[in-house]
């Protein structure tokens, strides 16, 4: 008899991007330990895999991430101590995808809860239906914000509306968060993945210089404008030497499109 526990992610690859459902609709697909390992290994896997070029992260079924799992089976550690699972797994998979070498685009299905925000928040683009909505819901349960979204999401909003956010407690519906410029576009519930997976491949096809570009940004989030200069210049010479620079050129010197292969 196989006791393996039932996979708690999904994975599915179209066209160079690769697709990472959260997937325990039991819960709405409520963060737990084993999520984030599951998480973690693909990652992992398609970060080495020339074929993958763009990683999407969504949920399974109703929702997109409920949050953490509170029940007994879903912490991580023992006791009230809450940040042990924020230290020994969540925020290490916030850190993976902030630092990844590939473009991400969260694919924002329905309710993005709690740790879900931080996941949406640190993927490079976002894409939200237009039934889903965003809830800082820790105010509710007594603790405070995490995922990252305490340092994200003034940055994107200020400081006025995050407080509004994090000590109400309420939804930020979609419409709201495409104007508050917390998402990149809102699509119809039923065209949601076909307009993420069109953005996706556009980022699939593109130069290796992608993946400097979003990693330049995050680094210019902390940095100072001297710092962000001299980032710009390291990675504008890593950028040169790279074989798409050199299809890019070529290409537009033959009046085509450049056929980038991402290296």
């Amino acid at each position: 008899m196989d006791d393996a526990p039932a996979r708690m992610t999904k994975i599915t690859v179209e066209d160079g991007v690769a697709i990472i459902a959260m997937s325990d609709p039991a819960t709405m697909n409520a963060t737990s330990v084993q999520m984030c390992e599951e998480m973690r290994a693909a990652l992992e896997a398609f970060a080495i895999d020339d074929a993958i070029r763009c990683i999407v992260i969504t949920g399974d079924g109703r929702g997109f991430n409920s949050g953490a799992n509170l029940s007994p089976s879903g912490p991580v550690g023992s006791g009230r101590d809450m940040g042990i699972r924020l230290e020994g797994v969540i925020n290490p998979l916030l850190v993976a995808l902030r630092d990844y070498p590939k473009p991400t685009i969260a694919a924002i299905n329905g309710a993005a809860a709690g740790v879900g925000v931080g996941f949406a928040l640190v993927c490079d683009l976002a894409v939200m239906a237009q039934s889903a909505f965003f809830l800082l819901a820790f105010r509710r349960v007594g603790l405070v914000p995490d995922g990252g979204s305490s340092w994200m999401l003034p940055r994107i909003i200020g400081k006025a509306r995050t407080m509004e956010l994090a000590l109400l407690g309420e939804r930020l519906p979609a419409t709201q968060a495409l104007e508050w410029g917390v998402v990149n576009r809102v699509v119809p519930d039923a065209e949601l993945m076909s307009a993420t997976l069109d953005l996706g491949r556009k980022l699939a096809t593109g130069p290796k210089s992608l993946s400097f570009i979003r990693n330049m940004i995050w680094k210019a989030q902390e940095d100072g404008f001297i710092d962000a200069l001299h980032t710009e210049r390291i990675l504008q010479r890593e950028a040169g030497l790279t074989e798409d620079f050199a299809e890019g050129v070529a290409a537009f010197k033959e009046k085509r499109p450049a056929a980038f292969k991402g290296r």
